[in-house]
């Protein structure tokens, strides 16, 4: 098994980053009243804004690539929202 510098501590912390901040985009949306495809949109960004981090600035591939696998899902999700408004 590979080892990198980033402890379990800090691994947890890097899964709780993401999950935050989409909780936060769930929250203002709510507040703000906007469309879902909207939300969902400005989530799939999130998740690449993120993914791209932590492989440019932290060493932490698996939780990136995580990361973009949430990405798309959130697009197509955003697409059916807005298919069916």
């Amino acid at each position: 098994m590979a080892h990198t510098d980033i402890d379990v501590v800090t691994h947890l912390f890097l899964a709780l980053y993401p999950a935050a901040a989409l909780f936060g985009v769930e929250i203002s949306a709510r507040l703000a009243r906007s469309k879902q495809w909207v939300k969902y949109t400005i989530q799939g960004m999130v998740c690449i804004a993120f993914a791209i981090a932590y492989v440019t600035l932290i060493d932490a591939i698996g939780i990136s690539l995580m990361l973009m696998v949430l990405a798309p899902a959130l697009f197509i999700q955003a697409r059916k929202a807005k298919g069916k408004a």
